[in-house]
């Protein structure tokens, strides 16, 4: 029976990770990548722990399908309710992302029984006792490691993490019976400590070495038991990092301007007329008007808020803010370079989306970019009628990867703020309540957040180009149907 493999080197961008593979400190991953395929792909945006997952285990773009940040603002009431209608998933409140997660969208773990998982955010499909890294226990480690600003300890979780998974995996196999089809584990060392040292320390190479580690000892077991043919071993990033040398709260600057303005973690107060959710700490939803409980669009909210977003981009925090029209058509303002429109529609020749499937997916629509007084995404000019293949490839080698498809899907998904934020370079978007000082982030649009590698043991029949790849290339890799409706498609 074949078995599908995913790592998730948290945080590592392609660039740093080729750079160990040449230099000889990640051997097992070096041999991958020799009898393989390296690549490297897009994220998706928000380009943050958790909404990210989704890709990779549901094929789908977060936004559309319920999680559009870490931290977000449930205006209709209908997850997050009293008292604050917020949903943070650091910490206990990831115990919902199961639930908020779309119901029609199916995970790999519900199309590809029996899995096994450990710090996958998303566990939809899988049975309680296949989800690694659970517990009260775990629970309380993690918190005490995270809180305390203990960033050796999370290296120290990535090898107790890496070595049950392993142990899982190999006596299953050696039981005869119930060995699973699908593997996830995530390792957060390199997010950890890029985070708190940046993403050049030798922390973040020593978070490294212990995924080129546990690679080994999954591919030793397999060579050992005899299962190595019919596996397939990928490693993969779900955002990149870069330099943080200032934080701007945002939260603080809209109170200055005479906003009743809640951010985490204080999100219940009287009143409240704003909402800054978050995420990374380099992008963040604003959300306006919080007693309305339907979206209301940028046309509507122009004529009080529009001095305040042209102020916004005065900021030298602030790199790109994104002003959605109505579902389909997004306003895109830079700082300093002009503003344009994003536009989707549906392709009268695309497949259609199965019933119940909400958001026609990415392959769906064609994409356009039209200037309105500059070139915000510094695309050149025009595009128009672009499918999805064609957005990415027109965004490829610019600032921002994918940028046309990526803002198209997250600012017309329903859980999203009014106004988007994507920060500049050298900056954050939160300047307190983290357990330590930020030197790297990541959330942004930007390259060095979107790009993320690829490592897979097979060479492969398509290039990818995007995170959402890798579920349906999972299921072509088990001999399984590949569901309509997805984001993405099999690089196999």
């Amino acid at each position: 029976m074949s078995l599908v493999v995913i790592l998730v080197a948290d945080g590592a961008r392609p660039d740093a990770l080729a750079h160990a593979l040449d230099d000889g400190s990640l051997p097992s991953l070096a041999r991958l990548r020799a009898e393989g395929a390296y690549h490297t792909v897009a994220t998706a945006f928000p380009s943050v722990t958790g909404p990210a997952y989704a890709p990779f285990l549901m094929g789908r773009f977060p936004g559309p399908i319920g999680l559009p940040g870490l931290r977000w603002f449930d205006r209709a009431r209908t997850r997050a309710t009293w008292p604050d209608a917020t949903r943070s998933y650091v910490g206990a409140e990831m115990r919902h992302v199961d639930r908020d997660l779309a119901p029609d969208a199916p995970t790999l773990f519900e199309l590809a029984p029996p899995g096994l998982a450990a710090l996958n955010v998303i566990g939809r499909g899988l049975a309680a006792r296949d989800r690694m890294a659970r517990g009260a226990g775990f629970a309380l480690r993690a918190a005490r490691t995270h809180f305390s600003g203990n960033v050796a300890g999370w290296l120290q979780i990535d090898r107790d993490i890496g070595g049950q998974v392993a142990r899982r995996v190999r006596d299953a196999h050696a039981a005869g019976n119930g060995a699973p089809r699908v593997v996830f584990a995530a390792l957060t060392g390199i997010d950890k400590t890029s985070h708190a040292a940046g993403h050049g320390a030798p922390l973040v190479a020593g978070a490294m070495r212990i995924v080129d580690e546990v690679a080994a000892e999954l591919r030793a077991d397999a060579e050992r038991g005899g299962w190595w043919r019919d596996m397939h071993l990928w490693v993969v990033s779900d955002h990149g990092h870069s330099p943080v040398r200032a934080h701007d709260d945002l939260a603080d600057w809209f109170r200055a301007r005479g906003h009743r303005t809640v951010a985490h973690p204080f999100t219940a107060a009287p009143r409240r007329e704003v909402a800054v959710m978050v995420s990374g700490n380099a992008m963040a939803h604003v959300y306006l008007e919080l007693a309305r409980r339907e979206r209301p669009w940028w046309p509507a909210l122009a004529p009080r808020w529009d001095a305040a977003v042209r102020d916004l981009l005065l900021r030298p925090s602030v790199d790109l803010v994104l002003l959605p029209h109505d579902a389909d058509t997004c306003e895109v303002r830079g700082r300093g370079r002009g503003a344009a429109l994003v536009t989707r529609t549906l392709d009268p020749s695309a497949p259609a989306s199965p019933a119940g499937a909400g958001s026609p997916p990415a392959h769906a629509f064609r994409y356009a970019y039209r200037p309105l007084d500059g070139d915000p995404l510094g695309l050149g000019g025009p595009l128009e009628s672009l499918d999805a293949d064609a957005a990415y490839d027109a965004c490829a080698a610019g600032d921002y990867p994918d940028a046309l498809v990526q803002i198209a899907h997250l600012a017309g998904a329903p859980r999203s703020g009014e106004i988007v934020v994507s920060a500049a370079r050298d900056w954050d978007l939160r300047s307190r309540y983290e357990p330590i000082p930020h030197l790297s982030s990541h959330g942004a649009l930007h390259r060095e957040h979107m790009l993320v590698p690829l490592l897979t043991s097979r060479p492969v029949a398509r290039t990818p180009r995007r995170t959402v790849d890798v579920m349906p290339s999972a299921l072509r890799a088990l001999g399984l149907p590949v569901p309509a409706g997805l984001d993405g498609e099999s690089f196999l």
